[in-house]
């Protein structure tokens, strides 16, 4: 059950990533010079990532402390969304902006 939950996290953090990208795509030219469209982007996602992250982290809950009948089944699948969601939340506002900086770099490098 927790490789299954590990699995649903992949899915939701790429989901989430996506969305992300797609912000930065459809800010105006202006707002994406350099690393300041990554900052909007991420300005712009911040609210939604976070208010689904923690309703989500909060349905969980009664399943991962065992709270219900048949909880003992699932509690590791819900153990593995938790952990999976909250490292979700660093990983796309922080590590996703770097290293599609350093790609945006390595594209305009190439183009010329």
């Amino acid at each position: 059950m927790a490789i299954m939950g590990m699995t649903m996290v992949i899915g939701i953090v790429t989901e989430v990533a996506v969305f992300y990208y797609s912000e930065y795509e459809n800010l105006p030219a202006l707002d994406k010079q350099g690393l300041e469209g990554f900052i909007n982007a991420g300005n712009n996602r911040m609210r939604p990532i976070a208010m689904t992250t923690i309703a989500a982290i909060f349905a969980l809950l009664p399943l991962a402390f065992g709270i219900g009948t048949g909880a003992e089944m699932l509690q590791p699948l819900a153990i593995a969304l938790i952990f999976g969601l909250v490292i979700q939340i660093p990983l796309v506002l922080v590590l996703l902006p770097c290293l599609l900086q350093q790609f945006v770099k390595l594209g305009a490098d190439r183009d010329r």
